[in-house]
């Protein structure tokens, strides 16, 4: 017994892990993974039996797993940046949400047979989209700027928003379930009684632990475990002194710490963020696994009409409330309303809300995950499999991400970007130094100044189309700072730096630490001055394609010891940065860009030229 529980517990871990590495890859997201993987394992095959393994440990488990989930999802919510967004953003995080809410709630009462109370509960559950499932569409889509901006900042903003309609919608209908005395009145009272224990409770822990942080009482190795540890304190206090008012506790706790003024929540945030990677993918797979194929049938074809609602009604409805007298065309609102899959949370707290209304007997219970995962699946399969085409049809998607991001405005940034623009590949150069944006700019580049890790930059930096980092500054320190910022903006395999002459040949404590490092470009051993220094001798950066006859092989014996091979473009005109990780072995067709010094041969070549007649 012990070793099949220990055998399914690794299971759901690493079935999780190649669930999110199949969504990086593949740039679907990965709730779509993580459900069907939990329904092969759970009412498919029956390998994994979530209540007979776990047991009475399973609420509790669930629980404490969404109640970290909603806290870190609430340490997103600013409302400074909320009062900086758009119209057409605050419209679908309010009047559009509601309008989501109505539809999805009149649609499970429709057509599955829920009764308003369940049906409002599922419809609060099911207007949630959030970043993890919105992110890795977008990279797969790349609508237009303005669509992604939208569709980006309404799942961040209603992932907290959602969660927190979702919770008080819960609280009232828990409440009466469990009231004695069905009147409105004594229904009302208990239930905000409820909702003020959650709210102080979440108000005086966040602002206790935003005191301890601010004031820097913590050391730094004992910041996560604390935080933690108050998390799940909040949660448990509060539902021992006011039954399930531990979520809106938690909720409350992260949004109040996420807008005090000067606490330090990069590393919390960071944490949580793989904390939440872990719960979220074993959760999905529990929950999934614990699905009754008998439930999944009695919801049927309902559930596909419910499905078809949302998508076809309620997604339009929205975006049309929202974007009334906003500047987006048609086009762009049909294509704001074709993207829509839920997400994480509908997922995550629809199943601990099963088990709790089970448990308090309520009907039809059983069939409210069922229903809401037969939605998440519907509308990530659906955005998933038709969005990019729909994107380009209406005219709003964006080319691959092709191009470059270069940090550094000198002249070997320069040269680079020049031949890198020759072969098709847009760059941006980005740097605070004057002198070398104004000579970039005249050079026919395209160049941002100013600080390109600033917030500034956040705001106008267009980045569309791009899909690398460059970090050739003279200076480390800026290199390193970019590597960090845009780390997650392009992923760590897509950060590259160029090292100085202080990092390669330095003392050890001149140099950065590896961690805040990018990619080393063209060579561990390769330094910014040596590049430099081969084009103050007179190198110049040239492109060779390769043939048949001139092929790998004498290119190399051609230019060897000349200077330095910097990047190969394939045939199918993806670039390769030479250095430690190129492996490939270009073939014909292949374009080979290099920084080479003039041999003497090609000198006396070009004597020649010039002397022969008519010359």
């Amino acid at each position: 017994m012990h070793q099949h529980l220990l055998l399914a517990l690794t299971g759901v871990v690493l079935f999780g892990a190649l669930a999110q590495w199949l969504s990086w890859k593949l740039r679907i997201p990965a709730i779509l993974f993580l459900l069907l993987t939990g329904l092969a394992a759970g009412p498919f095959t029956g390998l994994l039996q979530p209540d007979a393994m776990f047991g009475e440990l399973l609420f509790p488990m669930v629980s404490l797993a969404v109640a970290v989930i909603l806290f870190e999802g609430s340490l997103t919510l600013r409302f400074e940046e909320v009062r900086g967004l758009s119209v057409m953003i605050r419209r679908l995080v309010s009047v559009g949400m509601l309008a989501s809410w109505a539809v999805a709630s009149v649609a499970a009462r429709v057509f599955v047979g829920f009764d308003w109370s369940l049906a409002a509960l599922f419809g609060a559950l099911v207007v949630v989209t959030g970043p993890t499932v919105i992110v890795p569409l977008l990279r797969a889509v790349r609508p237009k700027a303005g669509i992604a901006t939208v569709l980006r900042w309404e799942g961040i903003v209603i992932d907290s928003v959602g969660a927190l309609l979702a919770v008080l919608v819960y609280q009232f209908v828990i409440t009466r379930a469990a009231s004695a005395d069905d009147r409105w009145m004594t229904v009302g009272l208990t239930f905000l009684s409820v909702i003020g224990v959650g709210i102080v409770l979440g108000a005086v822990g966040g602002y206790l632990l935003g005191i301890l942080l601010r004031r820097h009482w913590l050391p730094d190795f004992l910041i996560n475990t604390v935080v933690l540890a108050a998390v799940l304190t909040v949660f448990s206090v509060s539902n021992v002194l006011a039954h399930e008012s531990g979520l809106l506790a938690v909720t409350v706790m992260g949004i109040l710490l996420a807008n005090m003024k000067h606490v330090p929540l990069e590393g919390i945030l960071d944490f949580k963020e793989t904390l939440t990677l872990l719960f979220v993918s074993g959760l999905f797979i529990l929950l999934a696994a614990r699905i009754d194929l008998d439930a999944l049938a009695r919801v049927g074809l309902g559930s596909l009409l419910v499905l078809v609602a949302i998508q076809g009604i309620g997604q339009p409805l929205k975006v049309w409330l929202s974007g009334i007298g906003t500047q987006f065309t048609w086009r762009e609102k049909l294509m704001l309303a074709w993207i829509g899959p839920r997400g994480i949370v509908a997922a995550a707290i629809s199943g601990l809300f099963a088990l709790r209304l089970q448990e308090a007997g309520f009907a039809g219970a059983d069939m409210l995950v069922p229903l809401t995962f037969i939605v998440i699946l519907g509308t990530v399969i659906f955005a998933s499999a038709t969005a990019r085409p729909a994107a380009r049809w209406l005219g709003v998607a964006d080319p691959e991400d092709r191009g470059v991001l270069i940090v550094g405005s000198n002249r070997l940034s320069r040269a680079i970007a020049a031949a890198l623009n020759t072969q098709g590949f847009r760059t941006l150069l980005a740097d605070g130094d004057y002198t070398g944006i104004r000579t970039a700019r005249m050079e026919g580049l395209n160049a941002y100044f100013g600080n390109p890790v600033s917030p500034e930059a956040d705001r106008t930096l267009d980045l569309v189309g791009i899909g690398r980092l460059f970090a050739m500054s003279r200076h480390p320190e800026l290199n390193a700072l970019a590597t960090v910022r845009y780390r997650r903006e392009f992923g760590a395999g897509n950060v590259y730096v160029l090292r100085t002459r202080r990092e390669t040949d330095g003392a050890e404590r001149e140099r950065i630490a590896s961690h805040i490092q990018g990619r080393p470009m063209f060579g561990e051993n390769v330094s910014h001055s040596a590049l430099l220094g081969l084009l103050e001798e007179g190198a110049k950066i040239s492109a060779t394609r390769l043939t048949e006859a001139f092929d790998w092989d004498a290119y190399q014996q051609r230019f060897a010891d000349g200077g330095q091979l910097l990047f190969a473009v394939s045939p199918a005109g993806r670039l390769y940065v030479t250095g430690p990780a190129f492996d490939a072995r270009p073939t014909a067709d292949w374009v080979l860009i290099g920084l080479y010094k003039p041999r003497p041969e090609d000198d006396e070549a070009a004597g020649k030229q010039a002397k022969a007649p008519g010359a």
